[in-house]
Parts: C-alpha cells; sequence; structure tokens
C-alpha cells in the first residue's frame, strides 16, 4: 500500500517559483529520479510563509531512499532559501469508498 508523505519548510514560494522557470531541468532531473525510485504523485504548495511538498510515494522506505543525501533536493532547497529544517509526515490512506 502507498503511502502519503508531506513536507513542510519555512520558505519563499515565490523564490521556489522563480527558481523552478530559470531551471527546469534541474527539477526535471529531480523528479525523473523520484519517479524511478517510487514517487506516484507529487505537488507544492504555500501557506503564510511556509512551502509543502504533497506526495503518494510507494512506501516511507522509497521516499527516505530518494530524500536521504540527495544533493540535487539539498540544492535547490539552499537556492531558494529555505530557513528550516524539513517537518516530514508520513500518513497511510484510508479505504472510504469515496476516492477521486
Amino acid at each position: 500500500m502507498s503511502v502519503y508523505m508531506s513536507l513542510r519548510v519555512k520558505a519563499d514560494a515565490d523564490k521556489l517559483e522563480q527558481y523552478a522557470k530559470d531551471n527546469p531541468e534541474v527539477l526535471k532531473g529531480i523528479t525523473d529520479n523520484a519517479k524511478s525510485v517510487g514517487c506516484i504523485h507529487h505537488t507544492f504548495a504555500a501557506e503564510n510563509g511556509d512551502v509543502v511538498v504533497m506526495d503518494e510515494w510507494e512506501s516511507q522506505e522509497a521516499f527516505e531512499k530518494f530524500f536521504n543525501g540527495n544533493e540535487d533536493v539539498a540544492k535547490v532547497m539552499q537556492d531558494m532559501g529555505v530557513q528550516s529544517e524539513p517537518e516530514i509526515h508520513f500518513y497511510r490512506p484510508l479505504d472510504t469508498g469515496d476516492q477521486f
């Protein structure tokens, strides 16, 4: 069964969006790597000075294998001015019959 993962950091969302526009090849490389090790869905969001990543992964272990020690992710986080350690949470999907 897959898991949902949220990662929250203090960061400037506008800076991330500009970084993405200026460096699409970097983000594509990270995306391709994430998919190859088990990422099913991925998106960014922002709220009140926080940037949030919301993903679905094949397993918690797959995310940890991807994230831990990933120099490309660390560089993007540094370049976009992340001001806090990532707050990471994992959730198990619930089977309620009303998913879409």
